[in-house]
């Protein structure tokens, strides 16, 4: 490159750095001075209501559906938005698209009174109850169930004591099986100094800000480095728009309730029931090798919430001939929503689920 070239491209990149840095600042007051943009989810109406759980319907995008229905559960401290954050960006959006009736549980925010919910309640009352409802509305026995991260639990807890039930395909993502993998939770949950009956005994239902302010003291770098990325980014209204979703959503956590809490801190974060037996719900013992029917476990690889040492023992735990274990670029989140999932993860699960869905 001669000295001309040079200089006329130092130019560019100069006059390029100089303008992002004008939008940046622009774009920084705009950020802070407005509120982060609501959900626009796709149209739906609510089939079934008890408390604050709530069972959706979403209003089908073409004329041909799949005989098996969807039901998308969540864990219960996020709001269920992250299927469904905004068109463009939307599993829910991808698999009416692509011919699936889709149904979702929101859990809502606990009551008071709900702070004595244990898992019981969600995986052998709640989650039959919902499945049944959907059966009735759709007019098919079988539906598709996809549980993520903690919604993975309940719904995998569900089908191994209700086989029975109705669950034609099971599908878990960053479903965390073996907490002794939960590294960084098991630090800040360790029964030497965590005190978690008095937590309960006090509060009843936990507040959402005991479990991210945890994940902010373990992992202290990530949020300073996902501010810094916002700022060398705020020139790019795609990437600000995105942020800001994902955002608002990260921070819309909800109360979980007390005693469910307390179930999972002794049984499954202190004793490691669930991935080395003796987990009873109910009085019934737990065995993941009841779940027979066809599988699909997709895990993150850069998952920090639930890295892969708790995740990967499930596809062996589980009892299905037709199961399959996918390992996909991404984080927890960017796994079900994004760039990266969009990408990745859904068509994935489109191909899985078709050949089982008529």
């Amino acid at each position: 490159m001669n000295a001309t070239a040079a200089a006329d491209d130092l130019g560019v990149r100069v006059r390029t750095e100089v303008e992002r840095t004008i939008q940046r600042a622009i774009r920084g007051v705009e950020f802070f001075s407005t509120a982060a943009p609501h959900n626009r989810g796709m149209p739906r109406e609510m089939l079934y209501q008890r408390g604050t759980l709530k069972l959706y319907r979403y209003k089908p995008l073409v004329g041909e559906v799949y005989r098996v229905p969807v039901l998308l559960i969540m864990s219960l401290l996020n709001r269920p938005y992250i299927f469904d954050l905004t068109p463009g960006v939307s599993l829910v959006e991808f698999l009416l698209k692509r011919g699936y009736e889709v149904y979702l549980i929101d859990w809502g925010a606990p009551r008071r009174e709900d702070s004595r919910l244990v898992l019981e309640d969600y995986a052998l009352d709640f989650i039959p109850e919902c499945i049944r409802r959907v059966a009735e509305d759709s007019g098919e026995k079988d539906v598709s169930v996809l549980g993520y991260c903690m919604g993975g639990i309940l719904s995998a807890l569900h089908a191994a004591v209700r086989p029975e039930d109705g669950v034609k395909n099971l599908v878990c993502f960053a479903t965390p099986i073996n907490f002794k993998g939960m590294k960084l939770f098991r630090n800040w949950a360790d029964r030497r100094h965590f005190d978690v009956d008095r937590l309960v005994d006090t509060l009843g239902n936990i507040p959402p800000e005991v479990i991210t302010q945890s994940m902010d003291m373990l992992r202290p770098v990530s949020r300073i480095k996902s501010q810094i990325d916002l700022w060398d980014n705020m020139w790019n209204d795609q990437f600000v728009k995105s942020y800001r979703i994902f955002d608002r959503w990260a921070s819309d956590q909800i109360p979980f309730p007390g005693e469910c809490f307390r179930q999972l801190i002794k049984e499954f974060m202190w004793d490691n029931k669930l991935a080395e037996g003796g987990l009873k719900l109910g009085g019934l013992p737990i065995d993941l090798k009841n779940i027979r029917v066809p599988f699909l476990h997709v895990i993150a690889e850069h998952d920090h919430i639930a890295p892969s040492e708790a995740t990967r023992v499930l596809i062996d735990l589980v009892g299905s001939e037709d199961k399959e274990e996918i390992v996909l670029k991404g984080g927890h989140v960017s796994l079900v929503a994004g760039p990266n999932a969009i990408k990745r993860m859904w068509p994935k699960l489109d191909q899985w689920l078709e050949g089982r869905s008529t």
